[in-house]
């Protein structure tokens, strides 16, 4: 929470302060960045209030609580970067039509100082980013705009050594891709999640062999997993054990398993012994 907190309260000022310098120094790549910086300004609070709404405890209307907000902020997170793109690549292929004269050294001086409130940022998120994709979505924001400031920094020595003033919009072109190839993942794994596919983490046929190789088991159906949160996943599966239910022991014992290996944080199994025929509601419907 404090991470969020003072990664949000940094790139504020700096947004406002990049825009300022880019206006003044007719940078569209400075200008550029700092649009770029203000969706992850709003991206960063999407996942602080996601991560924050996560902790809500079940109630009767929300069953699992409200975790899922924190795929929504992810997903919300991808798109957010992706309208910024359109409206930054936009201007840039206007302004390398007509291009105009640019102050390198402030644009340099400012983008500098990107660098470091961008780097210092990412660092805040590096730990959580691993297991969570909502925190990963800030930390890949907070790198890429590094990246990306040090290549404006780049663009403003350049403009300074050659007068180039193309070299600022077709700098602009080339951020917007960067932006674009590392949202791509972020979006396709957060839509994924939204759609209810298994998560990235969790092997599923190796759950289903764990499952069927449990003794006493005959046979598993009904297997769904699907991720709760950005950092929970669930599981619901049949087993049909024709001996009968084997215990409240044993099967606590086979959800700490498929918590512990598996990352599947809560788990729902039913026993059956196979009296009767059973198979997934939902493979019927498809077959209809």
């Amino acid at each position: 929470m404090r991470a969020f907190a003072l990664a949000i309260g940094l790139n504020s000022v700096f947004v406002l302060i990049e825009f300022f310098y880019g206006w003044l120094a007719n940078s569209t790549a400075l200008m550029a960045d700092a649009g770029h910086n203000l969706s992850d300004v709003l991206g960063l609070v999407l996942a602080w209030g996601a991560a924050m709404l996560a902790r809500t405890a079940p109630s009767g209307r929300y069953t699992y609580g409200l975790r899922s907000s924190s795929i929504l902020a992810a997903l919300l997170n991808a798109l957010l970067l992706m309208m910024a793109c359109g409206a930054i690549g936009w201007e840039a292929v206007h302004r390398l039509s007509q291009p105009a004269p640019v102050a390198g050294l402030t644009v340099s001086i400012v983008a500098a100082i990107g660098v470091v409130i961008n780097g210092f940022s990412a660092w805040l998120f590096m730990r959580g980013s691993k297991d969570d994709i909502n925190i990963r979505g800030a930390y890949q924001h907070m790198a890429a705009d590094a990246l990306i400031s040090l290549g404006v920094v780049v663009s403003g020595l350049a403009i300074m050594a050659t007068g180039w003033a193309w070299i600022d919009p077709a700098l602009s072109i080339v951020i917007v891709l960067l932006i674009l190839v590392s949202t791509w993942s972020l979006l396709r794994e957060s839509l994924r999640m939204v759609l209810a596919a298994v998560p990235d983490n969790v092997d599923l046929p190796a759950v289903e062999q764990f499952l069927r190789e449990l003794p006493g088991v005959s046979e598993v159906h009904d297997l769904h997993i699907w991720a709760m949160s950005t950092t929970e996943a669930a599981l619901t599966a049949h087993l049909v054990m024709p001996a009968g239910y084997p215990g409240d022991g044993t099967i606590d014992a086979i959800v700490a398993r498929l918590r512990n290996d598996f990352a599947i944080h809560h788990s729902t199994l039913q026993v059956e012994q196979g009296t009767t025929a059973h198979g997934c509601a939902l493979h019927g419907e498809a077959a209809h």
